[in-house]
């Protein structure tokens, strides 16, 4: 894969590059503020664009806010945000404006090299790499608190291991339950949320979020 990534603290940077090129990507360029990363994204129209939150000048959103201009001008290119932060305005905004390709991961919750690169993979293959505490932020600042309420604690469960990307298989073994029980709650939730099922579990979550962002 062709990656570029934004990333203001250098060792950061350097360590993303490191980690990247080891196992076989090229990293077109790594940058340390937004604007440098849109004009990255230009010249070298990666598959995915890896950004923090918070960048120069102001530390603030200018990162995430990137990010949805890039998603906008370019929807196939992959995007990745990558931070220790949720920012739930621009996440919602950036997780609604297309059908898959999208992460938002936090950095003290990546337990492992493998799990960052296969979420990279995921995201450059069209699918969703979402932390669940990025998915319960979202809830959480969601004005449709009232749909949302009506969610059970287990549906809630569900809906953030959707969130990770997995399949029905998957939430049934990680929550020691049947398919068959994964598939009603699913029902459930669109259900209650008034949003159509999709046989595409990115598909799902994105409508979700868009759902919420709305």
């Amino acid at each position: 894969m062709r990656i570029v990534i934004a990333e203001d603290a250098a060792v950061i940077r350097a360590g993303l590059v490191e980690i990247l090129t080891d196992r076989g990507h090229e990293v077109a360029a790594a940058v340390g503020d937004a604007e440098a990363l849109k004009a990255a994204v230009a010249e070298h129209h990666p598959d995915v664009a890896i950004t923090d939150v918070r960048m120069p000048p102001n530390y603030t959103d200018e990162g995430l806010r990137a990010a949805i201009e890039i998603r906008r001008d370019s929807p196939g290119i992959g995007i990745l945000v990558f931070s220790q932060y949720v920012e739930t305005r621009y996440a919602a905004d950036l997780l609604a404006m297309g059908s898959g390709g999208v992460g938002y991961l936090l950095k003290d919750r990546v337990a492992d090299v493998s799990e960052f690169t296969g979420a990279i993979a995921r995201i450059a293959a069209g699918g969703t790499a979402l932390d669940p505490e990025v998915v319960t932020g979202l809830l959480n600042a969601s004005r449709h608190a009232s749909a949302l309420a009506a969610l059970t604690a287990r549906e809630r469960d569900v809906l953030a291991l959707m969130a990770e990307g997995r399949s029905n298989g998957a939430i049934a073994d990680h929550l020691v339950v049947s398919e068959r029980a994964v598939e009603k709650h699913i029902s459930n939730i669109f259900s209650k949320l008034g949003l159509p099922p999709s046989d595409s579990d990115h598909r799902r979550v994105l409508a979700v979020l868009a759902y919420l962002g709305t």
